[in-house]
């Protein structure tokens, strides 16, 4: 059975892997369609994904077809389409144990820190895969970028009527966009990449955007303050992976605002405490991965037409081609939001 495995940073090679087991008790096998790229395979290509770890078969972003079931499964069969929630726990842990699987104490995400499904065919447990009776395998391999903007914006838990800025419009920004404007709050955008913002703009239906030249931090604060009345951001969302834009997200934080980090730095973190944290009590929180219920909700939305996947996928590539292609989704002047792998 064919797979690619990134062998090493800046290293991918085609392998031959068996076949997947029997399904055993609460398992599955599906067969791969589709498999988004994001973030997390681009800095894991490039060497600086921190939980990142070689050689791997990358590949979470999944939209599959199961084949076959093992023992007791009753959310799935044969010839369900399906997303799948990569994120692998033990359920018994202490964070299992109170719901919070998205960070499991012994936690692997597919593709990242165990082998995931840039292959033919797959094992994993049934209880990762959620079912659609309507979307494509493209907009299944959609469902995961998704969950983790819905996953952060959860965690900020903004209301009709305040403001949220979600910082960086990349993919992951983009996740979070779509949910900040569900939960009835007014959204602002921020980026140094104009167009980006254009994208927001033009494709995703939000006005308000701001671009932060580099050393244009009052610039930006300035015009959120003008936006918001002078109340600035009520939720703010930093989803760059810059550490210094993490540190700087506190100053755009109303009073009693709330800041989170859904983006990943293996860099300090460093703010003033005094004028700003403890002044204004801004609470930080990070967002990592996402639940269960993200999944299902997503798929709703997606099937209802609340969300529109129309705008997301900008590239494609077969599986036999994307080696040779991944290298030019890097280049900013490729315009990439999201590319998909093909294999059927």
């Amino acid at each position: 059975m064919k797979a690619i495995q990134l062998e090493k940073p800046q290293t991918f090679r085609k392998i031959e892997i068996a076949e997947p087991a029997k399904p055993g008790p609460g398992e599955a096998v599906v067969t791969i369609h589709r498999i988004g790229i994001c973030g997390t395979d681009y800095s894991g290509f490039l060497g600086k994904m921190p939980f990142f770890s070689y050689p791997r078969i990358p590949g979470h972003e999944l939209g599959v077809e199961v084949l076959s079931v093992g023992e007791g499964v009753t959310n799935v069969k044969p010839g369900d389409k399906c997303s799948v929630e990569p994120y692998i726990n033990c359920q018994k842990c202490y964070s299992c144990r109170r719901g919070h699987s998205n960070c499991c104490s012994g936690h692997m995400t597919l593709g990242v820190m165990c082998d995931g499904g840039m292959c033919e065919r797959f094992l994993l447990p049934a209880r990762k895969l959620h079912v659609s009776r309507k979307l494509t395998f493209d907009q299944l391999a959609l469902v995961e970028t998704l969950a983790i903007g819905c996953h952060a914006i959860n965690r900020g838990n903004p209301q009709p009527g305040e403001h949220v800025l979600v910082i960086g419009a990349g993919p992951i920004g983009l996740s979070v966009i779509e949910f900040a404007r569900l939960s009835g709050a007014r959204t602002i955008v921020m980026d140094m990449n104009a167009a980006r913002l254009q994208f927001v703009r033009e494709k995703m239906g939000v006005p308000d955007t701001i671009l932060l030249a580099p050393g244009g931090e009052a610039d930006a604060l300035a015009a959120l303050d003008t936006i918001t009345n002078g109340q600035l951001a009520d939720v703010v969302v930093d989803a760059t992976g810059s550490n210094k834009s993490m540190g700087g997200a506190l100053s755009y934080c109303s009073f009693a605002g709330r800041l989170v980090y859904v983006g990943i730095t293996q860099q300090e973190v460093s703010f003033l405490h005094a004028p700003v944290l403890h002044r204004r009590e801004v609470t930080i929180m990070a967002s990592r991965n996402a639940l269960p219920p993200d999944f299902t909700r997503i798929i709703s939305l997606i099937e209802d037409g609340k969300i529109n996947t129309g705008p997301w996928i900008t590239h494609h590539a077969k599986f036999d081609d994307m080696i040779e292609v991944f290298p030019t989704w890097l280049k900013p002047e490729s315009g990439v939001i999201k590319a998909v792998v093909a294999l059927t």
